[in-house]
């Protein structure tokens, strides 16, 4: 590029063109130099059961993946892990946003390593954007003391537009966890909705966190998610705002009192704590151990993990027909013509729904 500078107009000022850039990319770097071994599905099982955290890494990865290759080589790494599974305690945390989820998840796992000893997994439902599809995965920025532990795993995972097939895959990922020694399982959900739901499905203990000022008795009654909680606690109870945790608390008591008795025989409790200062956290763990003591004594601990198995049968059965169902090549050809019919007002949703199914069936 000539520089304006070295006009006629400008006698006695000459500018050098200066020195060429060098290309940023090593020339002598030798294409598929790097190239990561891929390991077997043998290779991924005895990594995962020796505790290898980048080989369980990966194998939560090929979960993950859509590629139809890699769904057949995970589920022959699920298969072979199952044996070894099932021997944590699995804890779903749930709220509403901005109640201190992740913050309270990093101080319960340093009360309940340093107390217990052991491993713990952290299993996070992250949010994805419906109009980018991606997802920020930020969770572990704010658990700065569980991210630098050895004996903790976090794992951020998107719902990628599918909350139901990210519980599935959270599910399977909990089988390799517990096969790689982790006897404490946490399940973080993006908030209060449809995941609280899938949530309660894979866990033993459904932990509800909530704030005070969020509403009174009749607002707690109106809550579903009460319904399913094991356990309530107030978070945020410092400052000046100890009074109003305790008589949240105490409003939340008297709404427990308007549901039906759990089947578990357990009367949900509702506790006080802080997530920043890291107050109340004994009293919530001993709240969960006791729990857990009751349902095993009563036996509706392996009731609860039967029922969850068969629940997830049919949510597999679900799943698949949906699957095949769209990827049927006679519905991908009519599934837009069915759409514009709708759109132009020509046929009512129901009856092309029902043209449609029509026509999958009668091609089996």
């Amino acid at each position: 590029m000539e520089h304006p500078e070295n006009s006629k107009e400008y006698k006695g000022l000459t500018v050098n063109s200066g020195v060429e850039q060098p290309s940023i990319v090593n020339p002598y770097l030798k294409k598929g130099r790097f190239k990561r071994h891929e390991l077997s599905a043998g290779d991924m099982v005895e990594g995962i059961l020796k505790g290898n955290v980048t080989v369980l890494s990966q194998a939560v990865t090929l979960i993950e993946s859509v590629n139809p290759d890699h769904q057949a080589k995970a589920q022959e790494v699920i298969d072979r892990c199952l044996p070894h599974s099932g021997n944590s305690i699995r804890i779903g945390i749930s709220g509403v946003p901005g109640a201190g989820k992740s913050t309270s998840i990093d101080q319960f796992g340093i009360h309940v390593l340093d107390r217990t000893g052991g491993k713990l997994a952290v299993l996070a439902i992250d949010p994805s954007s419906e109009r980018s599809k991606g997802s920020i995965l930020g969770d572990k920025t704010r658990m700065e003391k569980l991210a630098v532990r050895d004996d903790a795993f976090i794992r951020p995972s998107p719902t990628a537009g599918s909350l139901g097939g990210v519980a599935r895959k959270t599910r399977e990922t909990i089988i390799l966890c517990e096969a790689a020694g982790y006897d404490k399982i946490f399940v973080e959900t993006v908030g209060v909705g449809q995941s609280e739901t899938a949530c309660h499905s894979m866990v033993d203990f459904f932990l509800l966190i909530q704030l005070a000022g969020t509403g009174d008795e009749l607002q707690g009654i109106k809550r579903g998610i009460m319904e399913i909680s094991d356990g309530i606690v107030i978070n945020k109870c410092d400052g000046e705002n100890v009074d109003k945790c305790h008589l949240a608390a105490r409003n939340f008591r008297n709404a427990l009192h308007f549901f039906p008795a759990p089947d578990s025989g357990w009367l949900p409790k509702v506790l006080c704590y802080s997530g920043f200062y890291g107050t109340g956290i004994q009293e919530i763990w001993d709240m969960v151990y006791e729990y857990i003591d009751f349902v095993k004594a009563n036996g509706y601990f392996r009731y609860r993990r039967n029922e969850q198995s068969k629940y997830w049968m049919y949510e597999s059965i679900n799943e698949h027909l949906r699957a095949n169902f769209y990827n049927n090549p006679l519905i991908q050809q009519r599934l837009k013509d069915a759409e514009r019919s709708v759109l132009a007002g020509e046929r009512t949703s129901f009856a092309a729904a029902n043209e449609l199914l029509d026509v999958y069936f009668n091609s089996k």
